[in-house]
């Protein structure tokens, strides 16, 4: 297969920044998808619907010209929310989730949960109104190592929480491990994952290749080979509970080359192209318009899109830097050869 038509996709899980920031980038998102969920972990936590709706306004006021993307905006998280605010969420046709980051865990999540039970009444509140819970599902504790914070999390916090709230409508996000991968299969309806490309695509060897390679960095971090393949098989499996979200995350050159570089990978220039990528590897090039057009609107009880792109297979190579307010950001694999392109309309 030489050319692919399918539904645009959507993005369940994207960072934008703000302001400047967010200008230099929204675009790449924009021209490849029609939706996606807003990560709120800016500098000044999006906490409330209406700080949600300022933020909705200037991502739309960034956006290219003639663009229908649509920002879908999520609520951060904190041991202060209250389950009134999730009454106004309800109620609200723009915000759709409500993000958990365990304090500490990654970019801007300072504010985050210290404990999950002091939640319960929100999370309670969340299940009765059927408002998903987005969890960033890593452990903190500086005991566990970094490359076992998912699983742990999976044990100490994930299966109790869906025994205490087993309504509730749960997205794991980014998952890296074949034991996520295993336990969204297995798992009830109300719980999905979305996968990024950097975890499709690279192991923790692409982080020490030849040298310290920051701009592989992310969090949670690459894994071993064993569980990068469980993630492929994951799609390779065609599981409707699996979903297309980048987690991409921009970060100045500088940021990320420093002494205590930053966290993030960014994927939005070259997503779509990225995941087909990954598909046609698979000989499943075929699966790629559910997992990345059908199943994540249909968990999030969303229509879906009916607008087309046409994806051509054609090797181009990913710029080696791309502008990003007054320096210039590193792009996944960049410099590398990509297989697929979007067709420009």
């Amino acid at each position: 297969m030489n050319s692919l038509t399918l539904t645009r996709p959507d993005d369940f899980h994207l960072h934008l920044r703000d302001s400047a920031a967010l200008a230099s980038v929204v675009g790449d998102s924009a021209r490849q998808f029609a939706r996606a969920i807003i990560m709120p972990n800016l500098k000044i936590p999006i906490t409330t619907v209406e700080m949600a709706d300022n933020y909705r306004r200037r991502i739309m006021e960034c956006l290219p010209d003639e663009s229908d993307f649509q920002p879908l905006m999520t609520l951060y998280l904190t041991d202060n929310t209250v389950p009134e605010e999730i009454e106004t969420v309800a109620r609200s046709n723009f915000v759709h989730a409500v993000k958990y980051y365990p304090a500490g865990a990654t970019t801007n999540s300072d504010h985050g949960v210290s404990k999950l039970e002091k939640t319960f009444p929100v999370l309670e509140a969340m299940s009765e109104s059927s408002v998903p819970l987005l969890l960033h599902g890593e452990v903190t504790d500086p005991d566990v190592d970094v490359f076992d914070r998912e699983q742990v999390f999976i044990d100490r916090v994930l299966s109790p929480l869906m025994t205490r709230f087993p309504n509730l409508k749960i997205v794991f996000e980014h998952i890296t491990t074949k034991g996520a991968a295993e336990f969204i299969k297995q798992g009830p309806e109300n719980i999905a994952a979305t996968l990024t490309p950097q975890h499709l695509i690279y192991n923790r060897n692409a982080i020490f290749s030849s040298g310290l390679r920051p701009h592989h960095y992310c969090l949670p971090v690459l894994k071993r080979e064993k569980h990068r393949q469980a993630l492929l098989d994951a799609l390779d499996s065609g599981h409707r509970r699996f979903f297309l979200g980048t987690d991409s995350a921009p970060h100045a050159r500088g940021d990320k080359e420093s002494a205590c570089g930053c966290a993030g990978i960014y994927s939005a220039h070259s997503a779509i192209e990225l995941y087909a990528s990954v598909f046609d590897e698979l000989d499943k090039i075929e699966n790629l318009e559910a997992f990345s057009s059908h199943n994540g609107a249909d968990f999030y009880g969303l229509e879906r899109n009916t607008e087309k792109i046409v994806l051509n297979k054609v090797d181009w190579r990913i710029p080696e830097s791309l502008p990003f307010v007054e320096s210039e950001i590193i792009p996944f694999m960049a410099g590398e050869t990509c297989h697929w392109k979007m067709q420009s309309e």
